[in-house]
């Protein structure tokens, strides 16, 4: 049997490596894609190898020092308790970047597990899964986490966690469409009636398949995430001071606005740029990834 399936399809595995591959390729050459890639890349290096080159703390206040304007020793300026923005502009952007990252790979995953198995399997399998989504579905998002933040705490890992179960039945109604849709093609056929398992045909063979879709939703999620953190720590229930969260710097801001407009439109312009170049990927990817357009 293995030696048939290997003979049935001897270049499934290099083909799909293309295919990927070459939408990569295709992202980097376009010039939307290419700009967001690159503004993306420019965000995360300074947020987590920024701090190695400047290194002022971000949580050292200064109280004879607020609200200044850029200095040789503060290059953005101060806030008010006279901590260094700059600093706390990097150090914020590395904890909302990546539990917007690690929140959609918690989305990713259950939403994809779930959408998968619901779109193989069929039956009372597929009923009692897609129900369940329904009704998480039909549950506002945010009021949902508020209400579990407000049970669990607010820390972040629980922050991370919480975000990306805010998200997974959104994955799982994509993943599971593009399960069914396939689920019936002849090469999934063929799997069958060489005695592959059911876990190898959906991981192997059908779930790559779904990837373009699923990429797609990724990059709006993540943009997601970042408007979803940052709201719960403007709103005082994701990162607590004194870490620094883009969320939070617009939180403290807020009072002196019209003292110091800059501590409101550093952060906000961080958000600002940062969603929409994930959501100028997804449109990118989903152009590329549509037949219609091509």
């Amino acid at each position: 049997m293995t030696e048939a399936r290997e003979l049935a399809t001897p270049t499934a595995a290099p083909r799909r490596v293309q295919r990927r591959a070459g939408l990569v390729a295709r992202l980097v050459r376009h010039p939307v894609g290419a700009l967001a890639l690159t503004v993306l890349a420019l965000l995360y290096l300074t947020a987590f190898l920024g701090p190695l080159v400047y290194t002022a703390s971000p949580i050292t206040a200064d109280p004879l020092n607020t609200t200044a304007g850029p200095s040789a020793q503060h290059l953005l300026g101060t806030d008010e308790l006279g901590r260094d923005v700059l600093a706390r502009l990097m150090y914020g952007g590395r904890i909302t970047l990546m539990i917007s990252v690690i929140s959609m790979v918690v989305a990713l995953t259950i939403g994809s597990l779930v959408g998968a198995l619901a779109g193989y399997h069929r039956g009372w399998l597929e009923t009692t899964l897609m129900r369940v989504v329904d009704t998480f579905m039909a549950i506002p998002s945010f009021f949902l986490i508020l209400a579990a933040l407000a049970v669990l705490g607010n820390s972040p890992p629980v922050v991370v966690i919480v975000v990306g179960l805010g998200f997974w039945p959104q994955v799982a109604r994509i993943v599971h469409a593009e399960v069914t849709k396939i689920r019936n093609f002849d090469f999934v056929e063929a799997e069958r009636a060489l005695g592959a398992s059911s876990s190898r045909i959906i991981w192997r063979h059908i779930f790559p398949q779904a990837l373009p879709a699923t990429a797609v939703l990724t990059t709006l999620g993540i943009a997601w995430s970042i408007l979803t953190e940052t709201g719960l720590s403007y709103l005082g229930l994701g990162i607590q001071p004194p870490l620094a969260s883009w969320g939070n710097m617009l939180q403290n801001a807020q009072t002196y606005f019209w003292v110091k407009p800059a501590l409101a439109v550093y952060p906000g312009l961080m958000i600002a740029v940062a969603v929409l170049c994930f959501n100028l990927i997804g449109n990118v990817l989903r152009d590329l990834t549509d037949p219609r357009s091509r």
